[in-house]
Parts: C-alpha cells; structure tokens; sequence
C-alpha cells in the first residue's frame, strides 16, 4: 500500500522499546512528523538519533501518561510546535503479575493507571484538537489477555478489557467528527521481553499457536500504518486481533 504521512504529526506513547520503538522506526520511513513519548528520556534520546538520518521533524517528551495535566500540557507543546495532532498511538503499558490474593492494592493501580487511564488521557487531550481539524486518527494497543483473561493478569487483563471499551466508546463520540478510534490486540510478539522466556517455554506457547511461531514487532507496526492511513477511513470502533489465529 502507498501510505502518505508528510507533514502528518504522529504521538506515539511507550516510544522507547519494543512495539512502540519499531512502530517510530516505520512512521520515520513515510516522513511523518513524530512526537516520542516515554518515562525514559535517555532511550528517548538514544532513538531520536537514530531517526534523525530518516526524519529531521522529531521531538522526545519525558511524560508519565497517567498524569492528564502533564499529558495536556505536552499537547498543547505538539501542537505548537507542528500546526497539527493527526495520529495519536496509546501504546504506553506495564506489567506488574501476580495472583489476585498476593497482588498488591498498589500494583493494581499502577497497572490501571499506565495501561487504561493513560489511553484516556491521551484520547482526552488529542480530541480537542482533532474535533477542531475534524479529522484524526486513534490507535490504541490492548491485547488478546484484554479477550481471554490469564492467570496471574488480572490487573493487566482489566486494563486491555478497559482499552477495548474505551475504543468503543471513544469512536461513538468522535465519529461524527471524521476521527476512527480503533485497537490492535497483540498476541505473542517477539521483543525484549519474549526474549528472556526459556526455550522449552516458548515451545509450548508456539505449539498453541496455528502458524507456529511468535509475531514479530513490524507484523504490529504494518496494522498501525494501515489502521493510520486514509486506507482505514471507514474501520472504527474496531479491535483487531494480531496472534497468529492464537484466539481462534
């Protein structure tokens, strides 16, 4: 597909790593403005020079996404600085897993917090000026454990059950102002975090998967592009699962 994305201002939230770091990589490719947002600025940095030979139109924000005030101040400074807010990714998340009678009160809310109410908060500030643009695009990362639930997630569970929600809320509300709120439920995607499973592990995830293997974090970034793209005008308060037909 031809995606255009020049002079396109694109927030991607969890910047840093993994799924939200490729997703950058991607957008750079097309020229987009991007706007990197994580708690860690050094690794901010670290993939702002890396870009920087793809893009000169970047801009790294240190922001806690569970803090509406700092996220609303933050676009306020995108906005000023670009003329425009046209994609936002709410991709920003944690884990912090334990069984519902060990979990703690706080990782509960720490889990909540990040996961869900920093979704929120991101709709919430960019809507403003996408409803004055009247047009946006919102893509929110849940996952399939926001489907299927799991042991020892439930904090995590809650949180992607939340995002699905949202989405569907968010794209009722916004619609009539030509802004498609949708998410993308990732399955296993290889990343850092897949990387420290042992092998004998990973096996037996892969074996419950119908195509065999881990997805991969460009399988995620092609779907945002798409989902980004004028290719997706008519797709809103969608979730569409990325596992390898895991939840089939």
């Amino acid at each position: 597909m031809n995606y255009k994305f020049n002079n396109k201002t694109v927030v991607i939230t969890g910047a840093s790593r993994g799924i939200g770091k490729d997703i950058a990589i991607h957008f750079a490719n097309l020229n987009a403005n991007i706007v990197l947002i994580s708690r860690n600025i050094a690794d901010l940095k670290n993939l702002e020079s890396q870009l920087k030979s793809k893009s000169n139109k970047i801009k790294s924000l240190q922001l806690d996404v569970s803090s509406l005030d700092d996220f609303m101040k933050a676009t306020k400074s995108i906005e000023k600085k670009f003329g425009s807010i046209d994609v936002l990714i709410n991709n920003a998340g944690i884990t912090k897993d334990n069984l519902i009678l060990r979990l703690k009160e706080s990782d509960w809310d720490s889990v909540i917090n990040v996961n869900l109410k920093g979704c929120f908060n991101g709709i919430k500030a960019v809507s403003k000026y996408m409803l004055k643009q009247k047009t946006g695009k919102i893509i929110n990362i849940s996952s399939i454990i926001g489907l299927s639930g799991n042991i020892g997630q439930a904090n995590y569970a809650a949180s992607k059950a939340g995002i699905i929600g949202l989405t569907k809320s968010a794209a009722k509300e916004l619609g009539s102002r030509n802004i498609q709120v949708n998410a993308i439920a990732p399955g296993y995607i290889e990343t850092e975090m897949t990387d420290q499973l042992k092998a004998e592990t990973k096996t037996n995830f892969i074996n419950k998967i119908p195509l065999n293997k881990f997805g991969k974090v460009s399988d995620v970034s092609n779907l945002v592009l798409f989902l980004a793209s004028n290719n997706s005008n008519y797709i809103t308060g969608q979730t569409i699962t990325i596992d390898g037909g895991l939840t089939i």
